[in-house]
């Protein structure tokens, strides 16, 4: 009879390693939010920065240098550039080089799903399985709003190793192997500070942990001294100390943090990049951020109540950071969650010792009775298949002939000038003046043939330049001469902007192509005898005088685009 009931463990066991584990379900909802909710993979290259940080890594990988010259413009050609992602252009160029933007697209899902299971083992620790995934999931829909293959991604990554480094070391298992976590943390920001220029965020993250260990003695009643809590606060500052330090590794040298410091503090981002602006709360996730950001508050003034001040601070100054600017949502998303959910957990533990209704007690009872055995249920060992499955058929679909329009690796030709190419490549020598997110487009496409006026990279351009970018793109007074001022020759806009309006009623300026996604003007004389493409049938409609009214939304041309 024990034989048979070992056999029958075994067997229950071998059947409970097949099934999903809360993991397994951390790993695929960002593939589950992506596929059904966001358009697949025209989300993840909605942005074409990704086309820029590819060919900046081919060159190089071509040169062996890394650049600290301008080499797409003819706008400022030579003017000093500062490619601070170039290890993540790199790793970019090899995989496109390697698997077409299909791989750059696995990968960007991959490290996506991997920050977001490491995200949930960190909330795990703090709370019970089922408000843990319950967060985790939160906390992915809020991020999603800057799902795109960029390098910022590898900032989210960072910074959720650097918590659960500093959560260990708080908890009094400071090594990792005999090494200290806070020796390790500063060789990850060179690599961090390589790959994007969102180190600073992890040193952050270290000095919250310092200051919070010295606002715990300030504000304990007793019971704790000085001395242990200054040593443990000195240990993390020397360490984020040792991490800016350690961000100084990288080709630029102190040059990058003046260049970035610059660059972040300048207004003219906040008033006109879309991703520097305050979030709109009309965005289809936005409500999973209002309800993370109320969660987020109240779990602040529950830490305060505690004494645990390392999760009010970094509460507090990201849940700032992102009213102030939307690119901060998903650093905040990660701060939150932790706390959040060691909040909620608490309050669960408590409401059925309140005195408040029978049923809110008794409910409170039965789910934290659920989530205990939910806990006992997942611990067990999981071989993780489908989480494995999911991945290779995301692949399957990416490199299929005839992939479905969400599993499309490319950036979608409804949205940029993919079938104008052919025109712009038949004149080598073309200056060609486009918007920048078209700018980036180009730079994909027809580098090193052809070189842009504008692009993406709006830290290298600088204000005064942006400005007189728009006024032309708004047709403000001085466009024409502008444009005589770079020698442009070639104008490539969609047909509802006001240039393109413009230029229709200009007796200087004539269009050579049109085919409803993309207009081509070139002056009159260099226009004379070519054949003015025919457009797609319903491509002409909404193209009267009023697109040539310079109204504020014209300038949403430059202002919807994310910058890196």
């Amino acid at each position: 009879m024990d034989g048979v009931t070992a056999m029958q463990a075994e067997r229950t066991q071998f059947a409970v390693r097949l099934l999903p584990s809360l993991t397994d379900f951390a790993f695929l909802a960002p593939m589950g939010i992506l596929f059904s909710r966001m358009g697949g993979t025209k989300t993840l290259l909605g942005d074409c920065d990704t086309g820029w940080h590819i060919r900046t890594g081919e060159w190089i990988l071509a040169h062996r240098a890394v650049p600290t010259h301008d080499v797409f413009s003819f706008s400022k050609p030579g003017g000093d550039w500062y490619a601070w992602e170039w290890l993540s252009d790199v790793l970019f160029a090899g995989l496109n080089s390697w698997g077409g933007l299909a791989a750059v697209v696995l990968f960007s899902i991959l490290l996506i799903s991997f920050t977001n299971v490491l995200l949930f083992r960190l909330v795990r620790r703090k709370a019970n399985p089922l408000l843990a995934i319950a967060v985790t999931l939160m906390a992915a829909a809020v991020s999603s709003i800057h799902w795109l293959a960029r390098p910022h991604l590898f900032t989210l990554f960072f910074l959720v190793l650097f918590y659960f480094a500093l959560e260990e070391v708080r908890e009094g298992r400071p090594r990792l192997a005999g090494i200290p976590y806070l020796a390790i943390l500063p060789l990850a920001t060179i690599l961090w500070t390589n790959l994007h220029g969102g180190f600073f965020v992890g040193i952050l993250a270290i000095g919250a942990y310092g200051a919070g260990e010295l606002l715990a003695v300030l504000f304990s009643s007793g019971g704790r001294t000085w001395r242990p809590a200054w040593q443990r606060a000195r240990a993390l500052f020397l360490s984020a100390l040792a991490c800016l330090a350690a961000s100084l590794v990288n080709p630029y040298f102190y040059r990058l943090h003046v260049h970035m410091a610059k660059y972040l503090g300048d207004p003219y981002n906040s008033q006109h990049i879309m991703e520097f602006l305050s979030p709109s709360f009309h965005h289809p996730t936005a409500i999973f951020f209002e309800v993370l950001l109320a969660l987020a508050v109240a779990a602040a003034i529950w830490n305060l109540s505690q004494k645990r001040f390392p999760e009010a601070l970094l509460l507090l100054v990201w849940a700032h950071g992102a009213l102030l600017a939307a690119r901060n949502i998903p650093i905040f998303a990660i701060a939150a969650a932790p706390a959040v959910a060691a909040a909620v957990e608490d309050w669960f533990a408590r409401l059925p010792r309140l005195d408040v209704a029978a049923w809110l007690r008794s409910a409170a009872a039965r789910f934290n009775a659920l989530a205990a055995d939910m806990g006992e249920t997942d611990a067990l060992g999981r071989w993780h298949l489908v989480s494995a499955a999911a991945v290779a058929l995301v692949a399957a679909l990416l490199y299929a002939p005839h992939p479905p329009a969400s599993f499309r690796p490319e950036f979608d030709p409804k949205s940029y000038p993919a079938a104008a190419l052919r025109t712009l490549r038949s004149d080598p020598a073309a200056r060609i003046f486009t918007d920048d997110e078209w700018g980036d487009y180009l730079i994909w496409r027809l580098y090193p043939g052809h070189q842009v006026f504008v692009d993406g990279r709006s830290d290298f351009y600088g204000d005064d330049f942006e400005n007189k970018f728009m006024d032309v793109l708004s047709v403000k007074y001085g466009w024409e001469k502008t444009l005589a001022r770079f020698g442009v020759n070639t104008i490539l806009l969609p047909p509802n902007a006001a240039l393109a309006g413009a230029l229709k009623e200009s007796s200087r300026w004539r269009v050579v192509y049109d085919d409803g996604v993309a207009l081509i003007f070139r002056p009159l004389q260099k226009a004379a005898g070519e054949t003015i493409s025919v457009a797609r049938a319903g491509g002409g409609a909404g193209r009267d005088r009023e697109v040539t009214k310079t109204e504020a939304c014209d300038r949403a041309i430059t202002e919807k685009k994310p910058k890196t």
